[in-house]
């Protein structure tokens, strides 16, 4: 490469980002397929191949604005076309039923519209063991070829019309996240993954030898012991139904052969508890386009009512509210009830998560199960992130100082962070670590000058928060402490302040008004800081236009400080909150999601924590939550509100704030005033602690030493053992290709025998 003139740094520059999810959950399967892939287990991941990914935000006069995000404009050098695998999904059509009428018996999905499947793989390597999965992801295309005698008709442009209609269906990723829409168009594209998925699983089920496409497995008994099938979400929940379709009216099983194949097959991780999450979606849109799984997912519900009413006879309160169909207003299938129903395991992602489950959103289930006997229904699986990306490729100089202390084992056995602990006192040891953080800010601070040409200093705290924008993330208080903080500066510009860069960075689903409000005012407070000559460098603000992983991979080792502000029992788990950890960024967070894990695991002293508990949130509503309290209690607080009313924030148009402050004050859902004062608190703590570079470096070091139970290689090894019950086999390699496949020793033995 160096022969021809380039450079392999500019060429990474060049290519596009995969945005093929929204934030942490696409972020997570990424992790996860290496893990896997790095643990030995044999495992693929599925997805769609959307042309357009998540939107490039621009952000223009303080306003974020979308652009198509065309990342396969010049083509994809990862992946390969498998037109041999093609396979047909079908939607609408009407159900034929044998002469009795029965829906659980073998019937006929007719007259349907059909389109194919493309699948595209991507391999996902082990780390240096030689296995190599697949992330597979299709793409669709139109059953119609072109016919050339439609030239001699009117229908020629109609013709194409249609044909690029059917292939909508993979065109571009829905952009929200944390909120359910339901359109017919995601209703098609979530059935049309599952269904080639489910396709895909049976072929190879069926056919298991390598290259074989004879069918060897007649039978499915087995089927349990050869696939775990994990439902990531509620996104690919209709596999239950579709699995019931293919063994019955495919494979003629019985309905409680099929049914007993599904559940021990299926599991289902749970990633939120935002009621405005959850998928339901409305029976008239599925009687539509799904007509066969509509009917199978009442046999599903009126089979598991009867084992309610079984075992809490007389409780028809219990029945309503445990039903896979909601009644009250518009009818809709309630998707994560229907995953429940049909998996064998259900799973939270932090133990706060995992616990709120338990105890509030799935009581109903949990009980049931318990009654059932089945102890070990739900579970916890806390998330993880795979420190090969977070730490080794993203941070070169913290990884190979950490190699040189306790060695390079911990790429595949993060616990071995923990050896880093002898070294916290020592003087040169948290020096070189100091002068690493100081390095990587050095890049950034270069990155953003080249970038967006604003003058950085690498003195100053970076402080970082990088996620979705959304009102439970709490971003505006970041924002209102911001403006606090200018006061302050403004009302005695000689006192003593610990200068601060403060960076915002994320992007708004487009119909999200409150949140691209926020990106606004979080602009306008910026224009006011950035722009006054008494504040100079003791204050900026930054916002990162078109966060994404490539950038992320940037700011993480940058970062001094890492924004885990969400409201106690919002945040499922948190993925970042991990990442920055790693890299020994300190955290100001609430006991939320993994926050709580990550205190547990350094220790309390290693972090800022303050705000209100999960209980206290709770015992908030119920006493009558009201926000205008808080606002008239915290002088600062109330100035700062009242200046963005006035429109001192925003001085050419005086009054665009008003109506968004009013409706905050208003209904502040997610209690942003009433942690504001602990929160505002908290960071002049941070800023006293930020003085004593000693004192900082130690609780830099404390957390990346404690950091190792937060790897994917931890998560995967519990999934596999506790759901999946599947071997891992870390630290085995395949020999490589230009390898034996046997050692000499087992090649004699098996010439002897």
């Amino acid at each position: 490469m160096y022969q021809l003139g380039l450079d392999i740094e500019e060429l990474e520059e060049l290519e596009e980002d995969a945005g093929l999810g929204n934030g942490g959950l696409g972020r997570l399967a990424a992790c996860f397929l290496d893990s896997m892939a790095t643990l030995g287990l044999a495992a693929y991941g599925y997805g769609i191949r959307y042309e357009y990914g998540i939107f490039n935000q621009k952000i223009r006069d303080g306003w974020q604005i979308e652009e198509a995000d065309d990342w396969l404009r010049y083509g994809n050098p990862w992946e390969k076309a498998r037109p041999e695998y093609l396979v047909p999904v079908h939607f609408y059509g009407r159900v034929t039923h044998n002469d009795k009428g029965e829906w659980d018996k073998p019937s006929e999905w007719v007259d349907t519209q059909v389109i194919f499947a493309m699948p595209y793989d991507t391999p996902t390597p082990g780390y240096c063991n030689n296995t190599v999965n697949t992330l597979r992801l299709y793409s669709a295309k139109s059953a119609n070829s072109f016919n050339l005698g439609v030239f001699n008709t009117g229908d020629y442009i109609e013709a194409v019309c249609d044909r690029n209609s059917a292939e909508n269906v993979s065109r571009v990723l829905y952009p929200n996240d944390n909120f359910f829409e339901g359109k017919a168009l995601r209703l098609r594209q979530e059935y049309f993954v599952v269904c080639a998925t489910v396709q895909d699983i049976i072929r190879r089920f069926k056919s298991p030898a390598f290259g074989d496409r004879d069918p060897v497995r007649t039978s499915f008994a087995t089927f349990p012991d050869k696939v775990a099938i994990q439902l990531n979400d509620t996104h690919p929940s209709l596999a239950i139904p579709e699995l019931m379709r293919v063994f019955l009216d495919v494979e003629k099983l019985s309905w409680d052969e099929a049914w007993d194949i599904v559940v021990k097959t299926c599991a289902y991780t749970n990633h939120t508890v935002l009621p405005e999450a959850l998928e339901r979606w409305p029976v008239h849109l599925v009687e539509s386009m799904l007509p066969r799984h509509l009917e199978l997912i009442y046999i599903i519900n009126e089979k598991h009512l009867q084992n309610v009413r079984k075992h809490f006879p007389g409780d028809d309160d219990r029945l309503r509210r445990m039903s896979l169909v909601e009644e009250d207003g518009e009818k809709r299938i309630n998707m994560a009830h229907l995953c429940i129903v049909g998996a064998h395991a259900v799973n939270g992602v932090a133990e706060i998560h995992s616990q709120i489950i338990r105890e509030k959103v799935f009581k109903d289930f949990v009980e049931l199960a318990d009654k059932m006997g089945q102890k070990n229904k739900f579970q916890n699986k806390t998330n993880g992130i795979t420190q090969r990306r977070w730490l080794i490729l993203c941070n070169p100089a913290l990884s190979e100082f950490i190699t040189e202390k306790i060695g390079a084992n911990y790429a595949t056995d993060l616990s071995l962070l923990r050896g880093l602990e002898k070294h916290i006192n020592d003087a040169a040891f948290l020096r070189s670590l100091y002068e690493i953080k100081q390095e990587n800010k050095r890049r950034f601070a270069e990155y953003v000058q080249k970038e967006w040409n604003i003058t950085l200093d690498p003195a100053a705290m970076f402080d970082v928060q990088v996620k979705r924008i959304h009102e439970y993330k709490r971003q505006l208080m970041n924002a209102l402490n911001v403006a606090v903080m200018y006061n302050k500066i403004k009302a005695n510009p000689k006192a003593d302040f610990v200068p601060r860069v403060v960076m915002i960075g994320g992007k708004a689903a487009p119909g999200y008004h409150s949140a691209k409000m926020i990106i606004k005012l979080i602009n306008s407070i910026g224009s006011v800081v950035n722009n006054d000559p008494v504040v100079g460098n003791k204050l900026k603000v930054l916002y990162l236009e078109n966060y994404r992983v490539s950038m992320a991979e940037k700011v993480i080792p940058a970062s001094d400080l890492s924004e885990q502000i969400s409201t106690a029992g919002t945040e499922a788990s948190g993925t970042g909150n991990m990442k920055f950890m790693m890299n020994g960024a300190l955290t100001i967070g609430t006991m939320d999601g993994a926050n709580v894990e990550m205190a547990e695991e350094m220790g309390e002293e290693n972090m800022f924590i303050f705000g209100l508990r999960v209980h206290e949130v709770e015992q908030l509503d119920k006493d009558g939550y009201c926000a205008r309290k808080y606002y008239e209690s915290c002088p600062e607080l109330k100035n700062v509100i009242d200046q963005i009313t006035s429109g001192f924030f925003n001085p050419s148009d005086p009054g665009l704030f008003t109506k968004f402050i009013e409706t905050f004050l208003d209904h502040d859902r997610f209690k942003v005033l009433a942690d504001f004062k602990a929160y505002m608190e908290c960071q002049e703590k941070v800023s006293e602690a930020y003085k004593d570079s000693d004192r900082w470096s130690k609780m830099c070091a404390a957390n990346i030493a404690s950091s190792g139970k937060f790897s994917s290689d931890r998560t995967i090894a519990e999934y596999a053992k506790d759901i999946w019950d599947a071997e891992i086999q870390p630290g085995v390699t395949i020999p490589a290709p230009n390898q034996p496949l046997f050692s000499s020793a087992e090649n004699k033995q098996e010439t002897s025998s």
